[in-house]
């Protein structure tokens, strides 16, 4: 089952116009969850982030918080799914041709639930492969990167490059050649006991698993630096791993043709450890 708009239907109902805004220019936001044992994890935290995005293009959804949160667990439970992943899309809606915003009376909006797919269990065990790719980040001065917009075309360039390399993800560098973040993920790194990843200045999405592992790194002691690093510093680096909603810390092997020294490293086996000893305690507290 799907929800569009106000209700659910069935998946070969859920059909949107070829004149929504979302389709033709990628005018829209998203937000993918988690679902663990029934509780969709840090739910509050991405409707705000949905809220931000929506308030940064001029988008109203037209829906509360509160009403969203009840459409989501009722796609979530209509579809019988305990460990599940949701995309929650919101587009401009349909209209004439035109890149007018006021030509959309009113937002398109779909919640998907799937069942969750474990990655690989050796992606865990040894870690996996990532670019460098060419596909440079979008300049921040062009689109905010705080917007999660539907137009991912910066990002699919990028993955193709991992593809064709044989790697499962891509990193992108900025217009300076700093290092920002995946396709789908965010990047992180180990040296000297030290762990470093992007600053937001470098032109990343603020990643609720990346604000998540740094706040336990901190309550843990770990120096974290925040800046911008050129992919050399991933060449010496101790260990590298990477993360998101659905992965959550998942370890790096090797970075084009350089091998990590170690993977998974010590850090990110105790990030790793204290991340599932947070979301354990998430689900004990936001059980229904």
């Amino acid at each position: 089952m799907i929800f569009l708009n106000n209700k659910l239907v069935k998946r070969k109902d859920a059909l949107v116009s070829v004149f929504d805004h979302g389709f033709l220019y990628g005018d829209g936001i998203y937000e993918t969850f988690r679902v663990y044992d029934g509780v969709v994890f840090m739910l509050q935290e991405h409707l705000e982030r949905l809220f931000e995005s929506a308030s940064l293009i001029g988008l109203d959804i037209q829906k509360s918080r509160a009403a969203i949160k009840k459409a989501v667990y009722e796609t979530l439970q209509a579809n019988k799914l305990d460990e599940a992943t949701i995309r929650l899309t919101v587009s401009r809606g349909v209209g004439p041709l035109g890149l007018d915003p006021a030509l959309c009376k009113k937002p398109t909006f779909v919640i998907m639930v799937n069942p969750f797919k474990p990655y690989p269990s050796k992606f865990r065990r040894k870690g996996i492969a990532l670019t460098v790719a060419r596909t440079r980040r979008n300049y921040q001065g062009a689109l905010d990167p705080r917007i999660k917009s539907l137009n991912f075309l910066n990002n699919i360039l990028a993955k193709r490059e991992s593809i064709a390399r044989g790697t499962n993800e891509a990193i992108m560098l900025n217009h300076r050649g700093h290092l920002t973040e995946g396709t789908v993920s965010n990047l992180f790194f180990v040296r000297g006991g030290v762990l470093y990843t992007p600053s937001m200045k470098t032109g990343i999405l603020e990643g609720i698993t990346r604000k998540i592992i740094i706040g336990l790194a901190t309550a843990s002691g770990i120096k974290v630096k925040e800046g911008g690093y050129g992919p050399a510093a991933l060449m010496s680096a101790d260990e590298v791993f990477i993360s998101n909603t659905s992965m959550e810390v998942m370890p790096v092997r090797s970075v084009d043709d350089h091998m990590v020294p170690v993977s998974p490293g010590n850090m990110t086996k105790l990030l790793g450890a204290d991340y599932r000893k947070f979301l354990r305690k998430y689900k004990r507290s936001h059980a229904l």
